[in-house]
């Protein structure tokens, strides 16, 4: 089969870590505006997607070291991603999405929101429909609020619900260790705590912080780490409050900055270099704090094809 018209696609795709994070006020349709400085690390999921015969229909299957509890119908956001594609480019509905997954799930890390991405990606391939990043842009803005940034990559500010994306100037290669959960922890459920330990409280819209763009800028890892900020991370560690124990861990060993990801509760701990890296990893693992410690750096591209057959 030539190249135009492959029979299956694959897309690597990766995670991310909020370096800012800053929740405005709920609005009246109860979501809350944001501000973000997203980076794109290197903790890859692999998404593949295959022609199947007429009348398969589409099928989800989930694989690798961060599978379990990933659901396979059309709660998946790779799932709603493939409907929203089918429906506005008619597209055939006869594949098979098979998703590998390194990303935590309900970590903070966009796992979910990648998959979409590489959904997408994988589909305007394997049908060569040839969409303009801006058209990308337009399906995955309907799915959730990290999607957008993940068909990039790297570092960007987003606004809005967070799907309001410009790339962020950003030099240097920043090290990161992951300490990951193994009970994920509901966005909504976070919101609602947030809400609540802010109800009473005049709450100001959110804004970029200039310190932080500057020093990516300026690839000052140090200033970096001073300025990481989560305002979700009070909602994260009143919900599990061992994540106190696991910040203080990276702290008490040097770590740049620590902060929760996203909604949580996976906390990364920005570090000098990658003999840091390591020291952290092995000091957090024989805390017995935690259970799986990961590393990873970034910034890196968003979803990217890797192979077509």
């Amino acid at each position: 089969m030539s190249n135009s018209v492959p029979n299956a696609v694959v897309v690597r795709v990766p995670g991310k870590v909020n370096l800012q994070l800053s929740v405005g006020p709920k609005e009246s349709d109860g979501f809350h505006g944001l501000v973000t400085v997203f980076q794109a690390i290197s903790l890859f999921d692999d998404v593949s997607i295959s022609r199947s015969d007429i009348g398969a229909g589409i099928t989800l299957a989930i694989s690798g070291d961060q599978s379990y509890g990933v659901p396979t119908d059309e709660t998946n956001l790779a799932f709603k991603a493939s409907e929203i594609m089918c429906a506005t480019y008619d597209l055939p509905t006869d594949f098979r999405i098979e998703i590998k997954k390194a990303i935590p799930v309900a970590g903070g890390m966009a796992g979910g929101s990648a998959d979409a991405a590489a959904t997408i990606l994988a589909l305007d391939h394997l049908f060569a429909l040839g969409l303009s990043r801006d058209e990308m842009h337009a399906v995955a803005s309907k799915i959730g609020s990290d999607v957008p940034f993940l068909l990039g990559g790297g570092t960007a500010v987003g606004r809005g619900r967070g799907d309001e994306v410009t790339s962020a100037l950003s030099r240097g290669t920043y090290h990161w260790v992951l300490a990951l959960s193994s009970n994920g922890l509901s966005t909504p459920a976070v919101y609602n705590e947030i809400d609540r330990l802010r109800d009473g409280m005049d709450v100001a819209q959110p804004h970029a912080n200039e310190h932080l763009l500057q020093a990516l800028l300026t690839a000052d890892a140090v200033a970096v780490g001073k300025a990481l900020s989560n305002d979700l991370q009070p909602a994260t560690c009143s919900l599990r409050p061992a994540l106190r124990l696991i910040l203080d861990v990276g702290s008490e060993y040097g770590a740049l900055g620590c902060i929760v990801s996203g909604s949580g509760p996976t906390v990364a701990f920005l570090v000098a270099d990658e003999e840091q890296g390591l020291d952290l990893a092995v000091a957090l693992t024989s805390s017995g704090v935690i259970g799986t410690v990961t590393r990873a750096s970034g910034p890196v591209p968003g979803a990217r094809v890797i192979e077509v057959r």
